[in-house]
């Protein structure tokens, strides 16, 4: 009779194991992730982004992309989003959010849109069509006609092709195995800041300077990857995330080094693979070695270099990570309002002087600067305050923690190192774009260089940069990390080796 009740109770105890088991999987169902991509290549003849003045497209290297990557565990769905683009301004980010979730339901607090920041790329800015309607004429003239501009038509294409690589990706979101790792990729990333003699800091003070002292920041060379894989095995995409700026320029309208990190990834595992690329905290790092000996590579070959070698490392970390299921998938933001620097109204009243003697008498750097100092001062009749957008997104052990500016590497270091998750990319130009934030020692008695000039594009205040630190690792407390998968653990020792490999020498 004993026996009978220990056998029944043993049992019941499988049974509920079982069950409890099985419940357990009910609750984490594998991840469902889709990814897909649209073409967002400007037209030859359009504005060319990236400098205070303008410049236009006059060949083509190879496509720009939007590529999205849709994450839904059953209970969030998130969507992170690359556009080959210089930035994304606020409003541009909250038209797709507002499309996206009207279309595929995705809550708009839940989209991620990041900007690789490509100099190469289409005129999404820096000035926004009507953005200065209500200045006076000669400061209207200064915004459209002798400033980089939008172009009204491209950014409705940016936004429609946006909108509808996010909704394919939600479309072909299927159950996929994920990892995640970390590579270094040592070569190809260089500060570009440098304490100099005269106790001031220079921006590219040039190769073969003798009054360089020393770099005035870090670098940061983790290759941090995220992949996909389908049922079947196969890498259905992967987020790259690098800190290096977009300026290697191989000619033409490009993605930048980005379109060798696609190639170089897309050669190993297949054409199909989407690369979402997430540029770092990379406001003072670029591809130019301001220390070298040598002579710089020409535009092309430094943008198959820093791509190839980026490109190569993701390989490297995909085919090494331990796959398994990302079972928590969430995002959360906070809104902060920052001040923006005001020019004074001497620094003003000279602008006016500088800019109405013109380039040739002012001096081509001081016209460009001081006609940013008048746009600024319109600027802030309409935005005295910036809304600036952190945001975090977790994708199992690994957390996105966003800023929207040109940061400076240092501050994104300080991001990785109070975050608690074991894997955290820093994603800079997201969710809109407040342009330069350096660290407050960049302001000081020895810091320097155009970064830290008031402009219509970097104007907040001094404390920005730890502000959005602090937000963002407050974000990243606020969640828990998955566990990182981990490769089978190797059955135990059964006390015999290998019978070949026991044998002992034979020497006849």
């Amino acid at each position: 009779m004993k026996m009978r009740f220990l056998l029944c109770h043993a049992v019941t105890l499988c049974v509920l194991i079982l069950t409890a088991t099985n419940l357990q999987a009910a609750e984490t169902p594998q991840v469902k992730v889709g990814f897909a991509e649209r073409d967002i290549t400007p037209e030859i003849g359009m504005e060319q982004p990236g400098g205070y003045g303008k410049s236009f497209h006059r060949s083509f290297h190879d496509p720009c992309k939007t590529r999205a990557a849709v994450f839904d565990n059953g209970k969030n769905v998130v969507a992170v989003v690359s556009l080959d683009a210089l930035f994304i301004r606020r409003v541009t980010v909250d038209e797709i959010r507002k499309r996206v979730e009207a279309k595929c339901k995705i809550p708009a607090h839940s989209i991620l849109l990041h900007a690789t920041h490509s100099h190469s790329s289409g005129p999404m800015g820096m000035i926004l069509p009507g953005e200065y309607d209500h200045a006076s004429k000669f400061v209207q003239e200064l915004a459209y006609e002798k400033s980089s501009t939008a172009d009204k038509a491209y950014l409705e294409t940016v936004v429609d092709q946006s909108v509808e690589a996010i909704c394919e990706a939600y479309q072909k979101r299927s159950s996929s195995e994920c990892g995640a790792g970390v590579g270094i990729e040592e070569q190809v990333a260089f500060n570009r800041r440098f304490f100099m003699r005269n106790g001031i800091t220079y921006t590219h003070p040039r190769p073969g300077n003798p009054d360089i002292v020393k770099p005035a920041g870090p670098v940061d060379p983790e290759v941090g990857v995220i992949g996909v894989w389908d049922e079947q095995g196969q890498l259905k995409g992967c987020l790259v995330n690098f800190v290096c700026h977009a300026t290697t320029n191989p000619g033409g309208i490009s993605a930048n080094y980005i379109y060798y990190v696609e190639q170089v990834i897309r050669g190993f595992f297949g054409k199909d693979t989407v690369v979402v690329f997430l540029a770092g905290a990379s406001g003072d790092v670029t591809q130019v070695d301001n220390l070298s000996k040598f002579q710089r590579r020409p535009s092309e070959e430094s943008s198959r270099f820093v791509g190839g070698r980026v490109g190569a490392e993701a390989v490297k970390v995909l085919l090494s990570m331990p796959r398994g299921n990302f079972e928590t998938i969430a995002s959360k933001t906070k809104m902060l309002k920052i001040p923006r620097r005001k020019p004074s109204k001497e620094h003003l009243e000279e602008a006016l002087e500088q800019v109405k003697a013109g380039p040739g008498k002012a001096g081509a750097t001081n016209w460009i600067f001081a006609k940013e100092t008048v746009l600024l001062d319109a600027r802030l009749e309409k935005e005295p305050v910036a809304d600036v957008e952190v945001q975090a997104v977790q994708l199992g052990p690994v957390i996105l923690l966003t800023d929207p500016a040109e940061f400076f590497c240092q501050l994104g270091l300080d991001i990785k190192a109070g975050s608690p998750f074991p894997i955290t990319f820093p994603v800079s130009l997201a969710n809109g774009c407040v342009g330069y934030v350096p660290t407050k020692e960049a302001f000081d008695k020895n810091g320097g260089g155009y970064e830290t000039r008031l402009s219509s594009y970097s104007n907040l205040e001094i404390t920005a940069g730890p502000q959005m630190v602090d937000a963002a690792v407050e974000l990243s407390k606020q969640l828990t990390p998955d566990k990182l998968a981990e490769r089978p653990a190797a059955p135990a020792f059964n006390n015999n080796p290998w019978e070949y490999g026991n044998l002992p020498p034979q020497v006849d």
